[in-house]
């Protein structure tokens, strides 16, 4: 293959069909809709970021100004604690509006994330919000295909395409020449679409630094552009190899589908099938049941927390707990939390592994799909996918646990264990020790672990490649001309 050969033909191809005035007609709509889709996240974020900023605020200020008292009380008054959006989250929402943003943490229950954008918003959003991501995946490929479905049949039915050949020009240079010249025609919509996301990351109000913006920018670029010279290649491919150009069109808008719809419908439904999970319902009772055999610490006749009692009044060589060196109830207390939350925490984690298993069936359709694949690997670097909201999650039971057990602490080393009741004047302790325990704060995955979530969804992109490149080489010899 000559290189100068194919650049000739990707720039006749690219020029053909910039000259045709309904092209430009829908590159500027589409600009005009990724103008909107990334205006639109960006204000969001914007009021989103604020919602979290004030109201965090607020939680922490009457969290702070709670007067003296007892600090299982604190614990049952609890924290609520807020999802913050990552910045990128503006080129891609992922599932992001489907999750939660807020949580109310307490002592001895962990809660679900709740006021998700879907649950407040009308049922209009579940046909998919609009966002840049959405576009470049979904909508471009169709545009695509309609540059490229007569870009060989169109030709050969002209005649044209037999003249190309006999001047010298391979099959193999007019497949890759005219996969180049549509595919550059795409990034008049790509490029804009990035160079506006990292201008509106710059003046969006963040911790992250430009730098990795940059980086993050640039390889999601990478991954767009492999994923639309793909995605140009089958609709030049399936050009050569249909008969005529109506049918080369039909045969695209089935791809089309196959890609968009019916393959990541399947792959789902299919891990449902082979790894099926519980639903919350069912979840919690599950845990449920399993903490009742374990004991309840609130209940002082409970046979396990008895059991304890006489262990730690021999320990200690007394006949009461009165007379023991530390807030009796505040030790049984912690003992329940430690004794539920890992309960939880072990029915959590194998729920987990399910949805992990049945993200893998998905993932494994990316060989099949690069729909799936940059679907996927959008989402991670957008910061919208479902690990990244299971990191604020982890983030958020973490914080909950730690404020129960140090409530619990205070309890065990503060309060005597002659007091009555809580709202005995002696079972106070003093407001400095909610001030002295820190707000909640969550991070972000870091970007090596994005980058290593995505593996599997990059290698099946160049999977793709290696495909494009044996068609090209090996298959385009058997093609005809007329």
């Amino acid at each position: 293959m000559r290189i100068a050969q194919i650049g000739l033909i990707s720039s006749h191809t690219y020029k053909s069909v910039l000259k045709v005035p309904i092209n430009l007609w829908l590159i500027g709509a589409f600009m005009i809709l990724i103008f909107i889709a990334l205006g639109s996240s960006y204000l969001s974020n914007l009021y989103h970021q604020h919602n979290v900023d004030h109201y965090g605020q607020e939680v922490r200020d009457r969290w702070e100004n709670n007067p003296d008292k007892h600090p299982h009380r604190m614990a049952h008054y609890g924290y609520v604690a807020f999802r913050t959006k990552y910045p990128l989250s503006l080129f891609d929402n992922g599932i992001d509006s489907y999750l939660g943003n807020a949580v109310f943490l307490e002592a001895h229950r962990q809660n679900s994330v709740n006021f998700s954008q879907a649950s407040l918003s009308s049922g209009i959003l579940r046909f998919g919000e609009l966002s840049t991501g959405l576009l470049l995946q979904f909508l471009l490929p169709l545009l695509i295909f309609f540059w490229g479905y007569a870009s060989i049949s169109g030709e050969r039915e002209k005649g044209v395409l037999k003249l190309f050949l006999t001047q010298g020009a391979s099959w193999q240079e007019v497949i890759l020449g005219k996969s180049l010249g549509i595919s550059l025609v795409s990034l008049f919509i790509l490029l804009p679409a990035f160079v506006i996301t990292f201008i509106l990351l710059i003046c969006y109000p963040q911790t992250l630094s430009i730098t990795l913006i940059a980086i993050s920018l640039l390889c999601l670029l990478g991954c767009y552009v492999a994923y639309i010279f793909i995605i140009s290649f089958i609709a030049v491919w399936v050009s050569a190899r249909s008969s005529s150009s109506k049918a080369s069109l039909i045969k695209l808008i089935g791809f089309w589908l196959l890609f968009t719809l019916i393959i990541p419908k399947i792959s789902q439904v299919a891990g449902q099938i082979f790894y099926p999970t519980p639903s919350k319902i069912e979840f919690d009772t599950i845990v449920e049941e399993e903490l009742i055999k374990q004991g309840d610490s609130h209940n002082p006749d409970d046979p396990h927390y008895n059991a304890m009692k006489d262990s730690l009044l021999l320990a200690h060589g007394v006949s009461s707990t009165k007379e023991l060196p530390f807030n009796y109830s505040g030790y049984i207390m912690k003992e329940g939390e430690k004794l539920s939350t890992e309960t939880y925490r072990k029915h959590k984690d194998d729920l987990m592994s399910l949805y992990q298993k049945q993200s893998q069936v998905v993932l494994y359709s990316a060989v099949l799909n690069p729909y799936i694949a940059i679907k996927h690997i959008s989402m991670v670097l957008s910061g919208t996918d479902f690990e990244s909201y299971q990191m604020f999650n982890e983030a958020a039971e973490n914080y909950r646990y730690s404020l129960a057990q140090t409530m619990n602490d205070l309890q065990i080393e503060q309060i005597s264990n002659t007091v009555k009741s809580s709202a005995d004047k002696n079972a106070v302790i003093s407001q400095q020790n909610w001030i002295d325990f820190p707000a909640f704060k969550h991070d972000f995955l870091s970007f090596n672990k994005m980058i290593k979530s995505t593996i599997l969804s990059i290698a099946a992109l160049a999977i793709w490649l290696i495909i494009v490149v044996l068609l090209t080489v090996y298959f385009s010899k058997n093609l005809k001309a007329i």
